[in-house]
C-alpha cells in the first residue's frame, strides 16, 4: 500500500535523539521519511549531525502528507525563527493531518494557541506556562498525549513519543505497539518475541 511520506522537521540546534525510534520505524514500515527546513540549506543538530533538507517548508503542503514531525530545539526558546514551523503545525491540524511535537516544539506550538483547547504535555508545566498560553488547564502529567490529532512528549520520552505515533497512524496496535513500547522503554526481553512473531505473521 502507497502511504504519504512523513515529515520531519529539521533546524539548527535540533535534538537528534528526540525523534530517531519514531523516523526509524516509520521508515522500516514503509513510510519515506522526508526533511524540511526553513529552507534549503544545511542545518546541524544540537550533536553536530549536518542535515541537507528534502524541502524548504513553504513547498510542503498539509495534503501530501502523513504527518508533521517538531523535534525540540534551543532555537525554540531562544528566537522566533522557528515561528513558521509552529504555523505550518496550524495548517496541518485545520486539513486534518497529524502534528507530533516533543520538548522545545511543545511551546513553539503553545505560543502559536495550538495547545490552548487540546489536552498536552511536555517538559514540565511551569515551561510551558512561561509561554503565557491560555492552556494551562489541559496540561496532563504523561510521558506523551494524543488530542485533535497533535501528539505532545517531554524530551526524556523520545520512546513514548513514538509509540503515540504508531499508534496515531496505525503502524502498530494492541498487543504489538504494547511489545514493542516495554522493549525499547523497559528493555523487556520478552517483549521482543511478540515482536517476532508478529512479524513472522505478516
Amino acid at each position: 500500500m502507497s502511504r504519504k511520506p512523513v515529515h520531519l522537521a529539521v533546524y539548527d540546534t535540533l535534538a537528534d535523539w528526540e525523534t530517531g525510534f519514531a523516523t526509524a520505524y516509520l521508515a522500516r514500515n514503509g513510510y519515506e521519511i522526508r526533511t524540511v527546513g526553513g529552507s534549503q540549506e544545511p542545518v546541524t543538530s544540537v550533536g553536530g549531525l549536518r542535515i541537507h533538507p528534502d524541502l524548504a517548508l513553504d513547498a510542503v503542503r498539509p495534503e501530501d502528507s502523513s504527518l508533521l514531525i517538531l523535534p525540540g530545539a534551543d532555537l525554540w526558546d531562544t528566537s522566533g525563527d522557528l515561528a513558521p514551523f509552529a504555523r505550518a503545525a496550524r495548517a496541518f491540524l485545520d486539513a486534518g493531518v497529524p502534528v507530533a511535537a516533543i520538548c522545545g516544539a511543545t511551546a513553539g506550538l503553545a505560543r502559536e494557541g495550538l495547545l490552548d483547547d487540546r489536552d498536552h504535555t511536555g517538559a514540565v508545566s511551569f515551561y510551558l506556562a512561561a509561554t503565557g498560553y491560555a492552556g494551562g488547564d489541559r496540561y496532563v502529567e504523561a510521558d506523551a498525549v494524543t488530542d485533535a490529532g497533535l501528539i505532545t512528549a517531554g524530551p526524556t520520552e523520545p520512546v513514548a513519543f513514538a509509540r503515540e505515533i504508531f499508534r496515531l497512524l496505525g503502524v502498530y496496535e494492541g498487543e504489538v505497539l504494547d511489545a514493542w513500547y516495554r522493549l525499547f522503554h523497559d528493555s523487556d526481553a520478552a517483549a521482543y518475541e511478540v515482536l517476532e512473531k508478529a512479524a513472522a505473521d505478516r
